[in-house]
């Protein structure tokens, strides 16, 4: 579904209100003290997350983020705080961030410096809390997106969409609720009787509740989704407001507990896929083993010049439609975030245009930007003439536009995802895995001669097309896929100035060089140059860009081999990783018996650095048990175990 954008409105007493469901927003008492007093008080916050390591609020409408920005502050104020908040919330009509920064300051005029009373701090102004949100506000794409704010202490994930649906694809445990969509009689399907039972199945043990609304209806339905629900004070002209605690566990869903509790873990491979994990888990406060056969990171098919970072449409927003936008969106936030770091990574978010191949495609390809109604400056569709100002040269045919996508140089990319936590992260290069075996207690990474390279409590399998040596045979479907790009010299500034696709793709200049490619060959394990996948990189570059390479022959180019993990149907497979041997294939994706803190990142085929980053996040929160980045039927769409229930070909 497309996401249609709230609109600015307000009530006459300057209260900002829903012109679609005809309701204000928050309490014209004030939004803050409604926050403070019904969801932060009505859950008994701040006091029930001291003393954990981890707490998670799940809310049922995001609407100014008001809720969530005083929960953050009161975290904040909070000496005795958790380790780490989150904050989960649904949103079916969310604003710009031109129109969220205009309600933020409108809100800030009128707030007093002591905004939230005891629980603010000097440190905490809304100002600058409301400025890190906005500096991270997502493009209103549906779907889950997860930001990290706070020194990633606090990690807010929104669902753009319906709330009936979103609660059905998050995967989390949580705490507290807040539920506060708009008034029942005017959005009754956000108070039905399906949100009740599944926020009951999303609870934790000891799960509290608050809302402002004790509606009968209301009542009933958390009560009957096994909810003790009491009234209690309300907030400003509302005489009542309504608490619950989830009655028992018979509701709620059984979820597996954390893999360990050393955050001790071996990663074996440096490429993008392993280095990003390194950095996702050292971010937990994880150590990491991180083994590779190469005497450095980025050496196998992460070694590339620049390839590219954007997602790949379909008209009904298919898996891989909805996984590639997701990895593109996180992946240029993950890069933004370890820029603020101090880190260095060669990238540019200069657009992406990928090209029809006729003018039939052109027209589908239309359809599908008009199907999926996203931001313009996400994806819009343009026409020859646009298309050629955008590249700097003369093209005969128009196609998509990212306007928020670009390239990476994937080996930049992974020596700063090790070098953000480099202290937690140790390095065995040159150090070839000939097997792997648990002790009982630990993995262990073993060598051809028999000697202990690493061990951990946990091993991550992302060692690219070298995991089918690990495996037993048959268990996971990779296989390799050769790919050979060409590397020509460029001018700076030459065109295209944006990177163009069709068939193949090329970057702009990067270091006075750009690259053309990729062949793609399965179960090609040729490790020279040749000249006919030259020849094919350059077919391919003059069909992208008619005219640009004239004058180059195979003979006169650089170029690079590198052979990536694919599987069957194109997606990665991500996550804990079966046991071997017979399996019912009748039994649920989730009931597939799983090694003992065992896990993979595999399969990502030409798309490595579009999986990376959300893959990496996906799997450290799995593995500590935090709520997920994606969609539960994603996350399906790429277990590992998933190939094991199909039916053999």
């Amino acid at each position: 579904m497309s996401i249609i954008p709230a609109r600015l409105a307000f009530a006459d007493d300057g209260t900002p209100r829903s012109d679609t469901f005809d309701d204000i927003y928050h309490s014209s008492d004030g939004g803050f003290g409604q926050a403070c007093h019904v969801f932060l008080a009505g859950n008994d916050l701040p006091q029930r997350w001291r003393g954990r390591e981890g707490f998670v609020v799940l809310e049922t409408g995001f609407g100014l983020g008001l809720n969530f920005l005083a929960t953050w502050a009161a975290w904040r104020a909070d000496p005795q705080r958790c380790g780490r908040l989150h904050f989960v919330s649904c949103e079916l009509h969310p604003f710009s961030r031109d129109d969220l920064a205009t309600l933020h300051a409108r809100l800030q005029a009128n707030q007093s410096t002591d905004w939230l009373g005891d629980w603010s701090s000097a440190s905490s102004t809304f100002a600058e809390l409301s400025a890190e949100l906005l500096s991270q506000w997502p493009v209103l794409a549906p779907g889950l997106h997860r930001l990290h704010l706070d020194g990633e202490r606090v990690t807010l994930t929104l669902y753009f969409g319906d709330a009936r649906d979103g609660l059905a694809q998050i995967a989390a445990r949580a705490d507290a609720f807040y539920l506060d969509g708009f008034s029942p009689a005017k959005n009754p399907e956000l108070w039905s009787p399906k949100i009740c039972h599944l926020l009951a199945r999303l609870a934790a043990p000891g799960a509290t509740l608050a809302t402002w609304s004790v509606a009968g209806t209301v009542r009933e339905h958390l009560r009957h989704a096994g909810f003790d629900v009491e009234k209690a004070p309300g907030f400003g002209g509302k005489r009542q407001m309504l608490r619950g605690r989830l009655q028992d566990r018979q509701h709620a869903e059984k979820r597996p507990a954390p893999a360990a509790s050393s955050r001790h873990a071996l990663v074996i491979g440096a490429g993008l896929a392993g280095c990003a994990l390194a950095e996702r888990l050292a971010a937990r406060g994880w150590t990491i083993e991180l083994v590779d056969a190469a005497d450095a990171p980025a050496t196998g098919a992460s070694g590339n010049l620049a390839g590219v970072l954007r997602p790949l449409p379909s008209l009904d927003d298919n898996p891989m439609s909805r996984l590639t936008r997701a990895g593109t969106l996180y992946g240029w936030r993950h890069i933004a975030r370890l820029r603020r770091n101090g880190q260095a990574i060669k990238a540019e978010a200069c657009g992406v245009l990928h090209l029809a191949r006729d003018d039939a495609q052109a027209a589908k390809m239309g359809k599908v930007v008009e199907r999926l109604a996203l931001p313009a400056e996400h994806l819009r569709c343009v026409d020859a003439s646009t298309a050629s100002e955008l590249a700097g040269w003369p093209l005969p045919i128009g196609g998509w536009h990212f306007g928020d996508s670009g390239w990476v140089q994937p080996p930049s990319l992974c020596a700063a995802n090790l070098a953000h936590h480099a202290d937690r992260i140790h390095g065995h290069f040159g150090h070839a895995v000939a097997r792997l075996q648990h002790d009982g207690e630990a993995w262990q990474a073993i060598d051809a001669e028999g000697g202990t390279i690493a061990r951990a409590p946990v091993m991550v399998l992302a060692a690219g097309t070298g995991v089918r040596d690990l495996l037993p045979p048959g268990l996971l479907p990779v296989v390799s896929a050769r790919g050979q790009v060409s590397i020509l010299p460029a001018a700076a500034g030459s065109p295209p100035r944006l990177v163009v696709c069709r068939g193949g793709y090329v970057s702009p200049e990067v270091d006075g060089q750009r690259c053309a490619g990729a062949t793609f060959s399965v179960d090609d394990e040729d490790t020279g140059l040749r000249d006919a996948d030259h020849a094919e990189n350059l077919a391919k570059l003059d069909g992208m860009l008619p005219g640009i390479a004239a004058g180059l022959s195979p003979g006169d180019v650089a170029g690079r081999v590198g052979f990536r993990p694919a599987s069957p149907d194109r997606l990665p497979m991500v996550g804990a990783l079966p046991m071997p041997g017979p399996l019912d294939r009748g039994i649920p994706l989730p009931d597939v018996p799983r090694q003992p803190g065992a896990w993979v990142l595999s399969g990502y085929g030409a798309r490595g650095l579009v999986w990376s980053a959300l893959a990496a996040e996906l799997l450290a929160s799995q593995i500590e048990g935090e709520p997920l980045p994606l969609e539960r039927n994603l996350c399906d769409a790429i277990d590992p175990a998933r190939f094991l229930l199909r039916p053999r070909a």
